[in-house]
């Protein structure tokens, strides 16, 4: 239930807070004097994308906020997918709009995206207004209205998950045929790549290993000249080496050693440094013997180096990534080489998908068909009470291609007068009939669903006499279930109300203001005589306006 709103610097309104009762609420006013304003401010709580020109002038943001309580398990179950929790059992929705577009969106104190609002709304709060009316006047809309008081809903989402498998079934086989052309040469680019990775017979480390080999071949002449110069000076040729050298000074400090004590141990760090030089001598002459390469191993590297180079700039950067680039070629040439039996296959699975579509969507055309026939029983019964009773709707359902809501076109025809036949809304119904119809259609929605608060706008367009004072009745029965709020001109329907709000505007200061507040016994028997005799009522319309109050 809503149970109150507050506006502030939207439009005309500078501040105004309305507190709701949780049965038949009215709000009557002059032309212009800020009815309309209370619905947009509703509309935008409900997250519908409102205009920054609704800024009053002057102020930099708009500001509303709205206050439900005694919430439906159905709303909290909204609010709480989208993870929020009432508060002391209520939601408090704000929304301030500034002059930059900027939005700021809040639930109980806690930001909130838009698109959350307009999620959670539709558990909240229904609004019938002349917009819905023209909807309804399209024949495609009238399908969901079938659909929303049909006790079908666990079917319809049966047989929309089927035509979702139905769908994505198709779109595969159609891609298959459409990639014909695109798949034999897929075929032969995979297998080129296949194998020219699998011949080049790449292994982990390879290419560390090839780029050590490549930097040795390169320096192989440099390396190879200072290794013979090192082994010549170690071990002499015309002259002597440097082991020769050192093995005379170590044989000779050896012999003085013995004679000369402190002479020991230096004698001792000589045969160490001979032996080692000499062993570095050998080590030298074995990487000589290495060294003594192939002319052509240069030219093999080179080559076997160009060739991961090239690998690696085509399927990956390491000698892993294009082994695993190889595989994932495997894969796909194999499921494109299996063409015809995955087609086959497929072609199994749409003609089963297509068999079980068929079946659910004729289960639901039954369930639909019977649903339009007592819905439109249903209108007629309500419109002869709102004064209409030779109207007849028809529903008409005609197959149609298959979509997410089934193969059904459904639109229900009217025939207004005696002899008519039944006949498209567009052709027939007039604003007056148009009104009474929409809230036949909304009183038998609102006994299927849980939504707490209905808000009728200006719903009396085109009515006046008893017919007015039916759809009051009509209202009047609907706030017994349902929170109902009304803007409205006609005075046989504020009349029935257990709450009447009077909006006003007054200019001061060359600025418009607009006040909201709730009348008492007198102030709504003034107000009815307005409505009914203009600003100078009469005693006669003050009694009259009496009568209508105290007969409610």
């Amino acid at each position: 239930m809503l149970s109150n709103i507050y506006i502030e610097n939207v439009a005309v309104i500078e501040k105004a807070s309305i507190d709701f009762d949780n049965s038949f609420n009215v709000l009557t006013g002059e032309t212009g004097a800020g009815k309309s304003i209370i619905i947009d401010s509703i509309n935008a709580i409900m997250g519908q994308r409102i205009s920054k020109d609704l800024i009053r002038s002057g102020a930099q943001s708009s500001f509303i906020s709205a206050t439900f309580t005694e919430v439906s398990d159905g709303a909290k179950a909204a609010f709480e997918e989208c993870g929020y929790s009432p508060e002391d059992d209520m939601f408090i929705l704000q929304r301030q709009i500034s002059l930059s577009g900027k939005n700021t969106c809040k639930i109980n104190g806690r930001p909130a995206p838009l698109s959350v609002f307009k999620k959670v709304s539709g558990s909240l709060v229904n609004i019938y207004g002349q917009n819905e009316g023209y909807d309804f006047m399209t024949a495609d809309s009238h399908i969901h209205y079938i659909d929303a008081v049909g006790d079908y809903s666990d079917l319809l989402q049966e047989y929309k998950t089927k035509f979702l498998t139905y769908t994505q079934i198709r779109r595969k086989i159609i891609a298959l045929n459409d990639n014909i052309q695109d798949r034999a040469r897929k075929i032969d680019l995979l297998k080129y790549q296949i194998r020219e990775i699998e011949q080049a017979d790449l292994h982990d480390g390879e290419i560390e290993e090839i780029e050590e080999q490549r930097a040795l071949l390169i320096n192989s002449e440099k390396i190879r000249n200072g290794l013979l110069l090192a082994h010549s000076l170690l071990a002499g040729e015309e002259e002597e080496g440097a082991v020769s050298i050192l093995d005379t000074v170590n044989d000779t400090l050896r012999d003085i050693s013995e004679m000369y004590s402190p002479l020991a141990d230096t004698a001792n760090r000589i045969q160490s440094a001979y032996e080692e030089i000499k062993d570095c001598q050998y080590e030298i002459s074995s990487f000589l013997d290495e060294t003594d390469m192939d002319p052509d191993a240069l030219a093999e590297v080179e080559e076997r180096y160009e060739l991961i180079k090239s690998l690696r700039r085509k399927y990956g950067d390491t000698i892993k990534e294009i082994l695993d680039y190889c595989e994932n070629a495997r894969r796909e040439f194999n499921t494109l080489q299996e063409f015809d039996s995955n087609k086959e296959k497929l072609m199994e699975q749409f003609h089963s998908a297509k068999t079980e579509l068929v079946a659910a969507a004729q289960k639901l055309t039954e369930k639909r068909t019977a649903t339009a026939n007592e819905f439109s029983r249903s209108v007629m019964e309500e419109m002869r009470y709102l004064d209409m009773p030779n109207v007849v709707m028809v529903p008409q359902v005609t197959k149609c291609e298959y979509s997410e809501n089934g193969c059904d076109r459904v639109e229900l025809l009217i025939s207004a007068n005696p002899g008519e036949e039944p006949k498209p809304l567009t052709k027939i119904a007039s604003g007056g009939e148009l009104s009474r119809i929409m809230l036949a259609v909304k009183t038998i929605i609102a006994e299927k669903d849980e939504i707490a608060t209905l808000i009728f706008d200006e719903i009396d367009t085109g009515i006046s006499g008893s017919a007015a004072s039916k759809v009051g009745r009509k209202l009047q029965q609907l706030s017994k279930t349902h929170q109902v709020l009304c803007i409205t001109h006609q005075a046989q329907i504020a009349s029935l109300a257990d709450t009447h709000m009077f909006i006003s505007k007054s200019v001061t200061d060359g600025r418009t203001y607009t006040k909201i507040r709730r009348l008492d016994f007198e102030e709504r028997k003034h107000e009815l005589s307005r409505i009914i005799d203009g600003d100078s009522p009469s005693e006669l319309s003050l009694k009259h306006a009496e009568e209508m109050l105290n007969s409610k």
